[in-house]
């Protein structure tokens, strides 16, 4: 059917479609699951972690204690223990450079401002490290004795 130009015509075509669209809203109005009750909404999971409608039975099975979570870790993380190493780079112009860690052979960045002794290649230290933005980091360099 071809397409009509009379102004009457695409008015009633407005009309029937403002219409529909009117009629769809009230079927999605009546339709909506808004307004139910907490209890129709809830879900339970069960020790098996299925959903279900019906609450878990809590007298059937005491429960275990849980742990707390630690909220430092860094007291279980052996990585802040004290470390020895050589400084495999230094570039004393910039400040930083990186020692190899002779325990497990990790590249560790350090920097001017944690040593306490005047940095170079070859140097034997002990350090300790942290977590850094971007990797490992020695903090607290010393010469080895």
């Amino acid at each position: 059917m071809a397409e009509s130009w009379n102004k009457r015509e695409r008015e009633l075509k407005k009309k029937n479609a403002k219409k529909k669209k009117e009629e769809k809203k009230q079927e999605r109005k009546e339709g909506s699951d808004k307004g139910k009750s907490l209890d129709d909404m809830l879900a339970y999971v069960d020790e098996y972690g299925n959903l279900s409608a019906t609450p878990p039975d809590r007298t059937s099975k005491p429960i275990t204690d849980i742990p707390p979570v630690v909220a430092n870790s860094r007291a279980l993380n052996p990585v802040d223990a004290t470390r020895t190493g050589v400084v495999t780079f230094y570039d004393s112009n910039k400040g930083y450079g990186f020692i190899k860690d002779s325990s497990s052979n990790d590249s560790v960045f350090v920097h001017v401002n944690a040593a306490a002794v005047e940095l170079k290649e070859n140097l034997k230290v002990t350090f300790e490290v942290e977590r850094g933005p971007k990797g490992l980091i020695a903090v607290n360099v010393k010469a080895a004795i």
